[in-house]
């Protein structure tokens, strides 16, 4: 099967960590589990200049290093790969943060894991030279039978899908979303998620 993971808050507790850089620096105190919208802006309700600086802050290397593990996530993946299954990493961080993102990876175990940088919303340059950063009219050319996301803002790029099946990472900012079909699944763990994949996998999807 081909299957596709988010890498924020599905891979790494994303959100956890700039909860404390938030309260670290602009003194707002909103931890993890009050969290209430995937958009960091809303969540901790920043102006637009701390919002920028956020995201500036965010994504310096040694930030995005130092992201914690979802637990389990390296060890169900690997397990997955060896089984012969074409995982691939899709995230909507800026292709600037690639080489981070990528050691990260490295250092936790997936080396062996293909990771693209989407260009979701437009704000990238095009990088023709680069084999891992991806327009919208590439993605969209690519086939998935497995998606593992938590944000609903990205259920749309999975409309192109229909037969897709969407395993949800539960989070708080996705528990009071209504999905968009039977094919959304809820999953609160990683060994939850394996647990579904094999059994699809037995039933021959």
């Amino acid at each position: 099967m081909n299957i596709y993971v988010d890498y924020d808050d599905c891979l790494c507790e994303t959100a956890r960590s700039f909860s404390d850089l938030v309260m670290d620096m602009f003194g707002i105190d909103v931890p993890y589990e009050k969290m209430r919208y995937f958009n960091l802006q809303m969540a901790f309700d920043l102006t637009d200049k701390q919002y920028e600086q956020l995201l500036l802050k965010g994504h310096e290397p040694e930030v995005l290093m130092a992201f914690e593990e979802t637990l389990g996530a390296s060890k169900v993946l690997n397990e997955l790969m060896d089984k012969g299954h074409n995982v691939s990493i899709i995230t909507g961080r800026p292709y600037s943060s690639y080489e981070a993102s990528r050691e990260w990876l490295d250092i936790h175990g997936l080396k062996d894991i293909k990771m693209y940088c989407l260009n979701k919303y437009g704000r990238e340059k095009i990088i023709k030279s680069s084999d891992y950063s991806l327009e919208l009219e590439d993605y969209y050319k690519m086939k998935f039978d497995i998606a593992i996301e938590d944000s609903p803002s990205a259920f749309k790029f999975f409309d192109h899908l229909p037969e897709l099946n969407v395993l949800v990472y539960d989070r708080p900012w996705n528990r009071e979303v209504d999905f968009p079909g039977a094919n959304y699944k809820r999953c609160s763990d990683w060994d939850n998620i394996r647990k579904i994949i094999c059994k699809k996998t037995r039933q021959g999807l």
